[in-house]
């Protein structure tokens, strides 16, 4: 199993397209908390520190870095039409499909027991890591080797078409649920992980009528719309 995951690594780094020159940064981006929860240690028998700091780096990196491609690529946009594009690029969705894209998930180190509950696979654990690569790379090689990470990451997610703009996707959703005579959708939080400092909300949307719909954000509110927005997306609405 170590040489196979040993292998997965060295494949996802020549996906990346960088050389690492602190390979340190590389195998912490991957390694995720339940390692440091379980019973494995490193050569100097402390628990593994896990990708949560640099996941919260790596929020940001990819914030900046979505807003400078939309910059770029919607010189006539307003601001409320590029947040919405923003909102859709960032999510712990397409994160965790660009994770796929690049094929992070056999590279993970994970505890035994994430591993045989398909953490590999989740998309929760994928986007984390996909984020905290991210910043491995920023750090590592700064803010032309982390954009030359991204663009070939998220190449399919940008050449999609253009999903329709929400500035408001909560009312968008209780508008679109009134119009089918249903009851105002409601939200629960479903799960909240990480550090005070950077928490990650999951939150279920639920309309009478339709299967739930759980999203993650940064705080319950981004959730909501996130939730809001996967719920309006999966009906076909935007």
């Amino acid at each position: 199993m170590a040489d196979r995951r040993a292998e997965a690594v060295r494949a996802l780094s020549r996906r990346l397209g960088h050389e690492f020159r602190e390979p340190a940064l590389l195998e912490l981006a991957l390694t995720h908390a339940s390692v440091g929860e379980g019973a494995e240690r490193d050569a100097r028998g402390r628990p593994f520190a896990d990708n949560q700091r640099l996941e919260f780096l790596g929020d940001r990196v990819l914030g900046l870095l979505t807003a400078d491609r939309l910059m770029r690529d919607f010189p006539e946009a307003d601001e409320g039409d590029m947040s919405a594009r923003l909102h859709a690029l960032v999510d712990k969705a397409a994160c965790a499909r660009a994770a796929e894209t690049l094929g992070v998930g056999e590279a993970l180190r994970l505890s035994p027991g994430e591993a045989k509950q398909g953490g590999r696979r989740r998309e929760g654990v994928l986007g984390d890591a996909m984020e905290a690569l991210l910043a491995a790379v920023w750090l590592d090689g700064g803010y032309d080797a982390a954009r030359t990470v991204f663009e070939k990451a998220w190449a399919e997610e940008l050449a999609a078409p253009p999903r329709k703009a929400l500035s408001n996707p909560k009312s968008a959703l209780q508008e679109w649920a009134l119009g089918q005579g249903k009851a105002l959708p409601t939200y629960r939080i479903v799960d909240r992980k990480g550090s005070d400092h950077a928490p990650t909300f999951s939150v279920e949307v639920t309309v009478a009528g339709y299967p739930p719909l759980t999203a993650q954000g940064r705080s319950r509110q981004d959730a909501e719309k996130a939730a809001a927005i996967g719920l309006l997306q999966r009906e076909g609405v935007i």
